[in-house]
C-alpha cells in the first residue's frame, strides 16, 4: 500500500503512522464495525469524488444497526472526506471510512465501548486487472439475511470473502461466485453481479445482497439509456447460458466475465455489446465526461 500523508480520526487530521488504536478494540475482536470504500478521480475540473453523499448515508445506516451513536452529521462527514482528500493531494485514489467500536470493555456486547470513525485515502488503480476475469462459484455461501442486517455494509460480513480468496489461492480463477441461502446466484466476493440476455440485463434482486451504490448507478444508466434491467432471482444455469456477465463495484467498477466455472459466457474472449457500452459509459461518468451524470460527482 502506498501511503499518504494524513488519515481524519475522530474530528482531526492525523499523520499516517500515528493513526492507531488499542490491540483490545472491541471491534477487532467481534468484527462489529462498518465501512465504505469509495473512489474519486481525475477529471479537468479536478478531483472528483464518486456518490459521496450515497456512501456516507449507508455508513451511518451500518453503524446504527450496530448500535453506534455519533456526534457528526452527514454534511460534516462528508466535508471530512473533501478536507482529507485534499490535505493529502492526489488526484485520483481510494477512500476508506471505517466506523468502530473502540477500546474500553470486551465481551460480545459493545455497550460502554466508544464508537470512532477513521477515514482514509490513498492510490489505488484496478483491483481485478483483467479484460476478462474467470470466476468460479465458491464453496462458502452469501451471508443469510435471516442471521444478520444483509443491507449494512458490516465488516463481519465479508469473513466468506476472505475465505473465498483463499479457497481460490494458486488457482486459475480471478474472484469468487457466491450462491444464496436459496442456491441462487447472490453476489462475489466483494462486487454485485449481472448477465445480458437477449440485451436485456438481469441482476438478483434486493433482499439477499448488499445493495451496491455502484450496482444502483449501473442500473439508472442503463435504463437512462434504453435498456431494459430486471431485478429478480437468477439461477447459476441461468447465467451459464447468458450472452454477457460482468461483476459492478467500486474496487471493480466494471469487470466483465469471461467465463464460470470454466464455462464460457457469450464469445470467448470477447466483451460483449451491451457490457463494452455500460463499462464505457461508466469510465466517462466517473471522470466527469458525461453530462447526464454529472449529479454523482462531488469535486474537490
Amino acid at each position: 500500500m502506498q501511503t499518504t500523508e494524513t488519515i481524519w480520526h475522530n474530528g482531526v487530521l492525523k499523520p499516517w503512522e500515528e493513526t492507531t488504536t488499542h490491540v483490545l478494540t472491541h471491534t477487532l475482536h467481534y468484527g462489529g464495525g462498518a465501512f465504505e470504500g469509495i473512489r474519486f478521480y481525475k477529471t479537468e475540473k479536478g478531483p472528483a469524488i464518486f456518490q459521496l453523499s450515497k456512501h456516507m448515508e449507508r455508513l451511518i445506516y451500518s453503524s446504527k444497526v450496530l448500535g453506534m451513536d455519533f456526534d457528526y452529521t452527514l454534511d460534516q462527514l462528508n466535508d471530512a472526506v473533501v478536507e482529507m482528500v485534499k490535505a493529502n493531494g492526489l488526484e485520483s485514489g481510494y477512500i476508506r471510512p471505517l466506523s468502530y467500536f473502540g477500546y474500553k470493555e470486551l465481551g460480545v456486547s459493545a455497550k460502554g465501548n466508544p464508537a470512532e470513525i477513521i477515514i482514509a485515502n490513498w492510490p489505488w488503480g484496478k483491483y481485478l486487472p483483467h479484460d476478462l476475469v474467470d470466476i468460479v462459484v465458491s464453496k462458502y455461501k452469501r451471508i443469510s439475511p435471516e442471521t444478520t442486517v444483509i443491507d449494512a455494509k458490516i465488516c463481519g460480513h465479508y469473513i466468506g470473502g476472505i475465505l473465498s480468496s483463499i479457497e481460490l489461492e494458486d488457482s486459475k480463477y480471478h474472484e469468487a461466485l457466491f450462491m444464496d441461502h436459496d442456491n441462487n446466484i447472490a453476489e462475489g466476493a466483494g462486487e454485485n453481479f449481472f448477465i445480458v440476455k437477449d440485451k436485456v440485463i438481469y441482476t438478483p434482486s434486493l433482499g439477499h445482497i448488499l445493495p451496491g451504490i455502484t450496482r444502483a448507478t449501473i442500473i439508472e444508466i442503463a435504463q437512462h439509456y434504453g435498456y431494459k434491467v430486471v431485478e429478480q432471482k437468477i439461477t447459476l444455469e441461468q447465467a451459464l447460458s447468458a450472452d454477457e456477465a460482468f461483476f459492478t463495484g467500486t474496487a471493480v467498477e466494471v469487470t466483465p466475465i469471461g467465463s464460470i466455472n470454466d464455462q464460457t459466457i457469450g464469445e470467448a474472449n470477447v466483451v460483449g455489446e451491451v457490457t463494452e457500452f455500460i463499462k464505457q459509459t461508466y469510465d466517462d461518468v466517473v471522470h466527469g465526461r458525461n453530462e447526464d451524470f454529472m449529479k454523482y460527482l462531488t469535486f474537490v
